[in-house]
């Protein structure tokens, strides 16, 4: 009779290691685990707040001490994969591939912009495409448009509200001179 309650009494003792045991592997599984830590990080990255900038160009066209200035501006939030770009201007019909068919080309302004912060100042790569249509004389010699190009495309450090020229060109048929400048400015 004393077997019965010795081995009830080992049965018992086995039963509650058995639950402690697996109680004590739920907490070690590692995706419940993980489950608390990627919570915690979402949670984070929701409370800290993005920064958002204001790009201001200015395309300076300097022509016998004229100067003729466009203004531009773009909203950015930075990082690696975020990048803005405004475009104005004009789709041209250039060439009739087929019947019906129109190769076309864009004519006017385009800025692209994206950047990377960095303290006080920002890592910025900027790209400025300009074209406009050549000057009447030169139009009159040709069925077809003449076009004239100028391209910017370069990165820098920029300090936050400071201008910074980005580039300038010389116009080779012209006296022309234009000047890319920008300005960060953090706006929250």
């Amino acid at each position: 009779m004393r077997k019965f309650p010795t081995s009830l009494a080992f049965l018992l003792l086995s039963l509650s290691s058995f639950r402690a045991l697996a109680g004590a592997q739920e907490t070690k599984d590692p995706a419940s685990a993980a489950k608390p830590k990627a919570e915690e990080s979402r949670k984070a990255e929701e409370q800290r707040p993005a920064s958002a900038y204001r790009l201001d160009f200015s395309l300076n066209q300097l022509d016998d001490g004229r100067t003729n200035t466009r203004q531009y501006s773009l909203n950015l939030v930075p990082g690696y994969q975020g990048s803005q770009e405004l475009k104005i201007g004009t789709r041209v019909p250039t060439i009739e591939m087929k019947q019906g068919e129109m190769q076309y080309l864009d004519v006017g302004t385009n800025l692209w912009a994206r950047m990377i912060p960095l303290g006080d100042a920002v890592e910025l790569e900027a790209r400025a495409d300009l074209s406009s249509f050549a000057d009447s004389e030169q139009a009159n010699r040709t069925s077809m448009p003449l076009i004239r190009q100028l391209h910017i495309h370069g990165s820098t450090i920029a300090t936050l509200g400071k201008p910074m020229t980005l580039g300038v060109v010389d116009d080779p048929t012209s006296k022309r001179q234009f000047q890319l400048v920008v300005t960060v400015t953090k706006i929250h």
